[in-house]
């Protein structure tokens, strides 16, 4: 997440919005938002049912109750340009979401 605050205003040169989602509680999102020095962007929680988003994305790790790290470019027309679900401790490189947006 801190990768993705650091090249926020790159992001927003491509018209692109960053929203991050966890299956934590609000709270637990809010604090550790908080430990990273806050973020300019909403971070959602995908709590209650837990994980269900992730879970219609493939994303979701039944057997821990977590999900992996995945990324989604949806462009205006509400399509999916881009699903990459990595492992959690996985941080792919925000240049390759930027290749993907230069060419939308």
């Amino acid at each position: 997440m801190p990768a993705y605050e650091a090249d926020l205003e790159r992001f927003k040169g491509y018209d692109a919005q960053v929203l991050g989602i966890s299956v934590d509680s609000v709270p637990c999102n809010t604090a550790w938002a908080r430990s990273l020095g806050g973020l300019s962007y909403d971070l959602l929680s995908d709590f209650h049912p837990k994980g269900a988003v992730a879970k219609a994305y493939g994303a979701y790790r039944d057997n821990d109750g977590i999900s992996e790290r995945a990324l989604f470019i949806i462009d205006k027309e509400g399509k999916a340009c881009l699903q990459d679900i990595h492992d959690i401790s996985d941080q792919p490189d925000n240049e390759d979401l930027f290749e993907i947006l230069r060419k939308l």
